[in-house]
């Protein structure tokens, strides 16, 4: 495997499975082989194969790894909360070892596996363990994605510090524009710019966020070059 990717965001909402289609499907167009992963998901639908979460689907869709749903998103819950409530529920322990596991199979025939979290970097996925936990685990470096709305500023840059305290690599932010009325969206990317320490790789305007948006193209290729 060439290139790995641990996608996070700000918030859930955020676009995380927007980009992360977009950045597979860029790569693949640059002739890699690229795998996806959803580890963890919940807000899915029943279907006599199982439950299927269109998050992890449309990752999938965009991939051109062939691989079992359950490679790809190994823990499945039907309930839309919070991961480690819905485990509980279902009676199940996420195993971190085996996320590892999955990972590194779908590593083993891919250039690239980009891996898209749940919610945000603190989300729980256990009493005892988070989305943190997993891209450590996975060893992967981490992209924001920032949800351009009120919040956004306390909530990158505590994403951010927590980053650094675990020593996990940054890879650099995507800005999407996730409320048509933001007020000041140029004066918080400034500031967000400042504070993180680089300009975003990618501004997605509202309602201009499709699959193959040319900003997202762009960041793809400086992310892999």
């Amino acid at each position: 495997m060439q290139y790995g990717l641990f996608v996070t965001g700000t918030d859930t909402g955020v676009g995380k499975t927007v980009v992360c289609a977009a950045l597979a499907r860029a790569w693949v167009a640059r002739g890699l082989r690229v795998a996806v992963m959803k580890p963890v998901a919940s807000g899915s639908d029943r279907t006599p194969a199982g439950p299927r979460n269109s998050d992890a689907l449309a990752l999938m869709a965009a991939a051109n790894v062939p691989a079992p749903y359950e490679t790809v998103n190994p823990y499945c819950f039907i309930p839309a909360i919070s991961p480690h409530i819905a485990a509980r529920e279902a009676g199940v322990a996420i195993d971190l070892g085996l996320l590892r596991s999955r990972f590194d199979s779908l590593a083993g025939s891919a250039d690239c596996v980009v891996v898209e979290g749940a919610g945000g970097w603190l989300a729980p996925i256990s009493d005892g363990a988070s989305m943190a936990d997993l891209a450590v685990a996975l060893a992967l470096p981490v992209l924001l994605v920032v949800g351009l709305r009120l919040g956004c500023l306390n909530h990158a840059l505590l994403t951010r510090e927590s980053l650094a305290a675990r020593g996990t690599a940054f890879a650099g932010w995507i800005a999407n524009a996730v409320d048509a009325h933001f007020d000041r969206s140029a004066e918080n990317l400034a500031t967000l710019a400042a504070r993180l320490g680089a300009p975003p790789l990618a501004h997605i305007p509202f309602l201009d966020r499709g699959l193959g948006a040319p900003e997202l193209r762009e960041a793809a290729t400086r992310l892999c070059a």
